[in-house]
């Protein structure tokens, strides 16, 4: 329901304010065998269509992967800050997307889907570094990855922020993408994304189970049959991919991965079968309230969503490091 909501209300919500139960009557009417008596303005349906239902698209599937693989991440390193930003992932895929980006500005749907391409690289590349060296001999402690990731964060940032100042004039619409707010519009970049964004929620989903037995540890899930190191392979580029999709098109947008999975866990337990599905709902639904937020806070004006989740994201973030030095989350 909060996810229903969340659509209507955020196609709803712009420079020209269309009732919600206008913006339902336009969708149904673009359905097959549905004709509904027109009482509308025929500028109000070419805003819904062409404009602000592919940005509620865009931002309701940006948030399903980065609270689906901040979940899944998680689990993976059974630690409760393993996020895709936090740990520096969600920067290595920007620097990805904005390399290619600065090679050539997307201009056809063709050039739309090489930047996810890229933004896996990055991330790939990125969570390798990290988990290389936060590792202290089998075991990847809390202070190592969160410098880690921090460093190797700041890192790719910086290189991003290099290759925005030597690039031609298109590489500063990334500005906004940098702070989460996709320089993006139409439904290009919705149709680019959706077939990278079904496969890695899909896989995200089936890890579920490999997830619930790495949580007894290495060894023992070993002992129960499971292949440990195939598991978080496939649970790493899985990851990676997912949000590879999210920064590609919507920017670096921070703590949706980590806050989401959090309240999910605190409301209905920690097996993954049922975390991850979860996450990926709740992640949807944060995004675009967060979204209708930005755009309401300094109406007409717009904040980049990523100011929102920061601002909001940052104390959660203290409260689960707290938290963290005396309770055993898994």
């Amino acid at each position: 329901m909060i996810l229903f909501l969340a659509l209507v209300f955020s196609v709803a919500l712009g420079a020209v304010y269309i009732q919600p139960g206008t913006v339902l009557s336009i969708l149904l009417d673009q359905l097959p065998l549905i004709e509904l008596p027109t009482s509308w303005p025929d500028s109000f349906a070419a805003i819904i269509l062409k404009v602000r239902l592919p940005h509620t698209i865009l931002i309701a599937i940006t948030g399903a992967a980065l609270a689906g693989s901040g979940a899944a991440y998680q689990g993976l390193f059974r630690n409760p800050l393993a996020d895709p930003y936090i740990i520096g992932v969600a920067s290595g895929a920007g620097l990805g997307a904005v390399t290619v980006m600065a090679i050539s500005w997307p201009k056809d749907l063709l050039g739309y889907y090489w930047i996810p391409v890229g933004a896996f690289v990055g991330s790939l590349l990125t969570i390798a570094a990290v988990y290389s060296l936060a590792r202290v001999g089998r075991m990847v402690p809390l202070t190592t990855l969160i410098l880690s990731g921090v460093a190797i964060g700041t890192f790719t940032s910086a290189l991003t922020s290099f290759l925005m100042l030597n690039s031609n004039d298109h590489i500063y619409r990334a500005l906004s993408f940098l702070l989460g707010g996709s320089s993006m519009s139409g439904w290009q970049p919705v149709l680019a994304a959706l077939p990278y964004m079904a496969l890695g929620v899909v896989l995200l989903i089936f890890s579920g189970h490999f997830l619930n037995v790495l949580q007894f540890g290495e060894e023992q899930a070993k002992q129960l049959g499971l292949s440990v190191e195939r598991a978080k392979f496939f649970v790493i580029v899985t990851a990676s991919l997912t949000t590879a999709v999210a920064v590609s098109f919507s920017g670096v947008i921070g703590f949706i991965g980590l806050i989401v999975p959090h309240l999910v866990r605190m409301i209905w337990g920690v097996d993954y079968r049922l975390l991850i599905p979860l996450s990926i709902l709740g992640g949807s639904s944060a995004l675009l309230l967060a979204d209708i937020l930005a755009r309401i806070l300094l109406a007409p004006q717009t904040l980049p969503v990523g100011i929102v989740t920061a601002l909001a994201g940052a104390p959660f973030f203290l409260w689960i490091l707290r938290r963290a030095k005396t309770e055993v989350f898994w």
